[in-house]
């Protein structure tokens, strides 16, 4: 079974491409940006951790490089994540989907799809609650508060369902 969160958008042979629908235009663009903060987090975690071995050997090491390159690393994660359910490069088991009839194989999709949403709606909860409880808490080095790296979950989550919303969408685009 293809993935249907590809970023696919199919027309028949003859026929004018029909024009994407606003949830698929919403999760092109939200991944457009994921793609180019995912590009910055790792160009900034290179820097850094670049920064921190030349200081390391020659000078005194910085504090709270070692810091910011896990948060870095931590966010850049998470947008990865997101950009890999936009483009349909999470690992799969399609062996017995693919031997489905077409239907069958449209329900399935469906059926992931929900699921994905329901646990990642889990993650847009609990990671807002996490904010809520840590927000006085701040991070040893760089003195921020936790609240802003804990915005990671319910951000990359919201992204994520709408990635999965744009996937059942075209899974029933699909003819």
């Amino acid at each position: 079974m293809a993935s249907a969160t590809a970023p696919e958008h199919q027309h028949t042979e003859g026929a004018a491409p029909a024009a994407p629908s606003r949830i698929l235009r919403w999760s092109d663009r939200v991944n457009g940006w994921s793609e180019k903060l995912l590009f910055g987090l790792m160009l900034a975690m290179i820097f850094f951790t670049t920064v921190q071995v030349i200081f390391r050997v020659f000078f005194t090491a910085f504090s709270w490089t070692e810091e910011i390159t896990c948060f870095l690393l931590f966010y850049a994660s998470l947008v990865g994540a997101a950009v890999a359910f936009k483009r349909g490069s999470h690992i799969a088991v399609t062996f017995i989907a693919e031997r489905l009839p077409g239907a069958a194989q449209k329900a399935l999709a469906v059926g992931v799809h929900l699921l994905g949403i329901l646990f990642f709606t889990v993650i847009v909860i609990h990671g807002a609650l996490l904010m809520k409880t840590e927000s006085h808490q701040l991070s040893p080095g760089l003195q921020i508060p936790m609240a802003w790296v804990y915005a990671a979950f319910p951000v990359v989550g919201a992204a994520i369902i709408l990635h999965l919303l744009a996937g059942i969408r075209r899974t029933f685009a699909k003819g």
